[in-house]
């Protein structure tokens, strides 16, 4: 049983200034497995004045300097590299095997890659008589979530910590334990006092203090559209920099070629992996109509090799985070069913043998039109849904019509089609045939799945504003 009930700030671990604690549940078993503390506007506010405090240094630290910092955090979560893994999969359910190789080993990506964008990313340009200068926002506050909850803590610090910033970190009160051996991290790090800090706590009672606070300079949020309006609202009075990486229902065209059934198994995976628990999760797979029944033969032998259970065990997929995400899945499911979709493999309830934990079963529809809720609303579960169409051009107007555009995916033997199909796709990030893992490209959304970009150099324009000093180099004047 983990209790983690102080939180860090200005380079101290502090007791809440009120003693009030939430359970926090283990998907698999439903039994509680820790507790943290639930912080206010009062424990927001301490931790913002410290960060506010430390901003004056430690903006004007060297590069060389905050490139000391990172390599000393990425040492201390190397060292802590087992820790992190066993806290993911007993707080959100991934699988072992996952967080060993992904959930994990992402953070130490992102530090990896600020050290390297860091070395040669100017922070100073000369034009002409004027001197560009990009130079650190400020105070930053983080609101992060529970399906990739180091990805999401790291991609959002490690930049801030190279820009200059100082941030206050709120994780999710779901998944809460890897953002508290995080802070940890940082603290054996020796990150200066008040540059980075910890609040554990719910929406309502440090996200909203955080979002909405006047000493705040920039907020950098993940998770759900609606979640994110609100975090957007909080922050207009006081006209701070919104940063937001929101929902999606992404598209994944799969051409009509002798990569067909290739594809189609490579979108069943994809789709799958994390429990269906990714924001950038190719849950719409767009088929020929005339294919559509190989389409499904090849989905059902897909999904039916998947192997749900402990994550502590060998299964592929563990439960999803919580019984309110369970339930919120199977009315989904249950809606696809009573719209007509036809249901490949899968459907509402346990799998069978699993009567305790968030288990889902692993979820095909086809036959879904795009009109369907199951093609509209982000179920965040392991359910992928088959739509057919006619020609390919139908095709991208069905991909894009969405009101997210986080990300999309292209399967294609001919490459140059497969370029073609994803420039015209209205979406942040296109994979064409599996593409990814590069760490320097950039990651966010259009339309309601949000605004800004992580990851990489990217990443760290989001924490810099832009000063133009005019008569910088004033001309000499002809003799």
């Amino acid at each position: 049983m983990r209790e983690y009930l102080q939180f860090y700030i200005d380079g101290k671990w502090v007791d809440p200034t009120e003693a009030k604690t939430l359970d926090v549940i283990n998907p698999a078993t439903e039994a509680v497995c820790g507790k943290i503390s639930l912080g206010n506007a009062t424990d927001v506010d301490k931790a913002v004045k410290a960060a506010k405090a430390a901003f004056v240094t430690w903006s004007q630290t060297s590069r060389e300097e905050r490139l000391e910092v990172l390599g000393r955090i990425l040492a201390e979560y190397q060292k802590r590299f087992g820790d992190l893994a066993t806290a993911v999969t007993e707080e959100m359910g991934a699988p072992a095997s996952l967080a060993q190789r992904a959930q994990v080993p992402i953070g130490m990506g992102h530090l990896a890659t600020a050290v390297e964008v860091l070395k040669t990313f100017k922070f100073e340009e000369d034009r002409g008589p004027t001197m560009i200068v990009k130079e650190p926002i400020g105070v930053c506050g983080f609101i992060t979530p529970w399906n990739w909850p180091l990805n999401q803590i790291v991609c959002k610090v490690a930049p801030a910590i190279a820009t200059g910033c100082t941030m206050v970190l709120k994780p999710s009160e779901v998944a809460p334990f890897t953002g508290h051996i995080f802070a940890e991290i940082m603290h054996a790090a020796g990150v200066p006092a008040g540059v980075f800090n910890m609040v554990q706590g719910d929406g309502l009672g440090v996200g909203v203090p955080l979002s909405s606070h006047p000493d705040v300079d920039m907020v950098s949020f993940t998770g759900s559209t609606r979640a994110g309006i609100e975090v957007a609202k909080n922050a207009a009075p006081t006209v701070k920099r919104v940063a937001q990486e929101l929902g999606g229902k992404s598209p994944n065209i799969v051409l009509d070629d002798s990569a067909f059934a290739k594809g189609v198994a490579r979108g069943v995976a994809t789709m799958m992996t994390n429990s269906g628990q990714s924001c950038n999760a190719p849950t719409r797979m767009l088929v020929p109509s005339a294919r559509m029944e190989e389409a499904i033969t090849v989905a059902r032998e897909a999904a039916s090799t998947i192997t749900v259970g402990d994550p502590n065990g060998n299964a592929q997929l563990g439960p999803v985070v919580s019984e309110v995400q369970f339930n919120k899945i199977q009315k989904l499911i249950q809606a696809g069913i009573d719209e007509g979709a036809t249901v490949v493999i899968g459907g509402v309830g346990r799998p069978e043998g699993l009567d305790k934990g968030y288990y889902v079963k692993p979820t095909v529809f086809a036959n879904v039109t795009n009109e369907m809720t199951i093609a509209k609303e982000e179920i965040f579960g392991p359910v992928l849904s088959i739509l057919g169409y006619e020609t390919l051009d139908e095709a991208i107007a069905v991909g894009n019509d969405t009101e997210y555009g986080l990300a999309a995916y292209v399967q294609a033997e001919d490459l140059s089609k497969a370029r073609d199909v994803a420039k015209k796709l209205r979406a942040g990030q296109v994979s064409i045939n599996g593409g990814g893992g590069d760490m320097m490209a950039p990651f966010g959304g259009y339309k309601m799945s949000g605004n800004g970009r992580e990851w990489g150099d990217f990443a760290f324009h989001e924490f810099l504003e832009t000063k133009a000093i005019l008569g910088y180099a004033p001309k000499v004047a002809a003799e």
